[in-house]
């Protein structure tokens, strides 16, 4: 199943720099398994934000939210879940 994701990150302005450096490591080496996984196959930065948004593939309503759960940044974001089906005039390539 394919779902568009939006993720706003916000971290305390008070947060301790090598606890942000850790958590921002920890996020990248989390994220970046998943795409090789081929469970995140499109992400994206939003512009001027601490902000993406991304296109992930999971089996069901289930592991989405493992994945998600599953990010370091996870209690430092408001995220956004819009499930995605076939579009009618799609050409298939």
């Amino acid at each position: 199943m394919l779902y568009h994701i939006r993720m706003d990150v916000n971290l305390p302005a008070d947060m301790d720099p090598e606890e942000r450096a850790d958590l921002l490591a920890r996020e990248r080496a989390y994220s970046q398994q998943a795409q090789r996984d081929g469970h995140w196959p499109h992400l994206w930065r939003v512009a001027g934000e601490f902000a993406n948004v991304s296109v992930v593939d999971v089996a069901d309503h289930d592991e989405l939210h493992a994945l998600l759960s599953g990010l370091p940044l996870f209690p430092y974001m408001d995220i956004e879940v819009t499930p995605l089906a076939v579009h009618p005039n799609k050409i298939d390539q």
